[in-house]
C-alpha cells in the first residue's frame, strides 16, 4: 500500500438533544465566550433556542452571527471575523449547513491567526492557529463537519477554497433532533449530495484508499435507505439519524479521497445562478456516470450492489443501473432535474462549460480525463 495520511475530525457525538447542552462542553473547554455562526433561515426557526437557553443558564457569554449566505461570499467572511474579534470570542460554534460551518471554520482561524482571507486560499496555505471550533449541521448533506474545506464566492463570482487540517473542527455534533421537519426538497437534495460525496470518493483517481473505501460504502448504505424514507416523513428521527451519519461518513470519505467531475460542472450552477449546491450536483449526476462508465464500470457495479440490492447482470449492467437510478431519483423526490427549471439557457451553456474546465483540482480526481466538449455536451444532455 503507498503511504497514506488520514485526516478527520477527533471528537463526534451522536446524541439527540446534544445541541442543547454544548455549553456543558464549552465550560469544560474552559472558554468563556463564544461566537455562533449561522443563517437567517436557522435562527428564524427556532433551531438554536435550547442552545442559546442552555448558554443562558450557564451564564457564558453568547454572540449570534447570523448573516451567513450560501456559498458564503468573502465580505460574509469578513464580517463573521470581525464579530468574533468584537465579542473576544475564544471560541467559535458554527451551526446550520454547509455554508455556515464553512464560515465558521474561516472565522475560528481568521480571528486568532491574523491572516488574511486571500492569503490562505488554496491547500495548506495558513499557518493558524485557530479558536477552539465546534460544528453541529442541521442539514444531512455537505459533512463539513469532517472536512478541512472551506468554499468560499469570491468578488468575481468564482469558487475559492481553503484546504488545510487546520480546519477540521475540535468537536462535531450529530443532533437528528435538528434536522426533524426539514423541508422535503431540502432533504432529498442534501442527501443527493452526500451519495455524490460517497460515489465520488469511490472512484477518485488521485488519492482512493482502503479507509475511505470502507467509509463510502457505509456512507451510501445508510443514504440510499434512508433518503426516500426521511423524505415521506420528515418527523422520521430514526431515518434522520441513518441520514445525518450517512452524510458524515461521506464527509470522512471523499475529505480524504476528494470529489471528481460532479462537483467541477455543479459548482458554476451555484456560483452563476445561486442554484443550492445539492441540487447542482443532483442536476448533473447521471450524465457524469454515465460519462465515467466505461471507465469504473467495476467500481460501480460495486456501489450498485448496495443502492440497488439484488441488481443483476456483468459489471457494466450494473453500473448502468446505477446510472439509470440517479436519473430517475431526482423526479421522484420532486427534484428539478433540467437545468432550464434553474433558469439556465443553452446561451449559458459555454460560459458554464469553461467556468467547470477551471475546476482543474477537482477535474483531475475524475477517473475519466474530461475535455471542454465533454463538459458543453454533459450540460446540453440536461438543459
Amino acid at each position: 500500500m503507498r503511504t497514506l495520511t488520514f485526516n478527520t475530525t477527533p471528537s463526534i457525538c451522536i446524541e439527540r438533544g446534544a445541541a442543547g447542552r454544548l455549553a456543558e462542553r464549552v465550560r469544560a473547554m474552559n472558554c468563556r465566550s463564544v461566537l455562533l455562526v449561522t443563517d437567517p433561515g436557522v435562527l428564524a426557526a427556532g433551531l438554536m433556542q435550547p442552545l442559546i437557553d442552555g448558554f443562558a443558564k450557564a451564564d457564558i457569554p453568547l454572540r449570534v452571527f447570523s448573516d451567513v449566505q450560501a456559498d458564503p461570499p468573502e465580505h460574509v467572511i469578513q464580517a463573521a471575523v470581525q464579530a468574533a474579534l468584537a465579542c473576544s470570542a475564544d471560541c467559535v460554534i458554527g451551526f446550520g449547513g454547509g455554508s455556515s460551518l464553512d464560515a465558521a471554520k474561516l472565522a475560528a482561524l481568521l480571528a486568532l491567526s491574523g491572516e488574511s482571507l486571500a492569503s490562505v486560499y488554496g491547500i495548506e496555505q495558513t499557518r493558524g492557529p485557530r479558536l477552539p471550533l465546534i460544528l453541529v449541521p442541521t442539514t444531512a448533506g455537505t459533512g463539513s463537519e469532517v472536512t478541512a474545506v472551506s468554499v468560499v464566492t469570491t468578488a468575481s463570482g468564482e469558487k475559492n477554497v481553503v484546504i488545510s487540517p487546520i480546519l477540521l473542527p475540535d468537536l462535531a455534533v450529530l443532533d437528528a433532533s435538528l434536522t426533524l421537519g426539514l423541508p422535503t426538497h431540502v432533504t432529498a437534495a442534501t442527501g443527493i449530495d452526500a451519495m455524490v460525496h460517497a460515489i465520488e470518493a469511490y472512484t477518485s483517481r488521485e488519492r482512493k484508499n482502503p479507509i475511505s473505501d470502507c467509509l463510502a460504502r457505509e456512507a451510501l448504505r445508510l443514504l440510499a435507505g434512508n433518503l426516500e424514507r426521511a423524505c415521506s416523513n420528515g418527523a422520521d428521527v430514526e431515518a434522520r439519524e441513518n441520514m445525518l451519519l450517512g452524510a458524515c461518513l461521506a464527509g470522512m470519505a471523499f475529505a480524504n479521497s476528494p470529489v471528481a467531475a460532479v462537483h467541477a460542472l455543479a459548482y458554476p450552477l451555484g456560483a452563476r445562478f445561486h442554484v443550492p449546491h445539492g441540487l447542482s450536483n443532483s442536476l448533473v449526476l447521471a450524465p457524469v456516470l454515465r460519462f465515467n462508465l466505461d471507465a469504473v464500470a467495476p467500481l460501480y457495479a460495486e456501489l450498485a450492489d448496495i443502492v440497488l440490492p439484488g441488481v443483476q447482470g456483468d459489471a457494466h449492467g450494473k453500473a448502468r443501473a446505477l446510472a439509470e437510478h440517479f436519473a430517475e431519483l431526482p423526479a421522484r423526490l420532486n427534484l428539478p432535474t433540467r437545468l432550464r427549471e434553474v433558469g439556465i439557457t443553452e446561451q449559458d451553456l459555454e460560459a458554464l462549460a469553461r467556468d467547470a474546465m477551471n475546476q482543474t483540482r477537482l477535474l483531475g480526481n475524475n477517473p475519466r480525463v474530461v475535455s471542454l466538449d465533454d463538459v458543453r455536451a454533459i450540460y446540453q444532455e440536461v438543459l
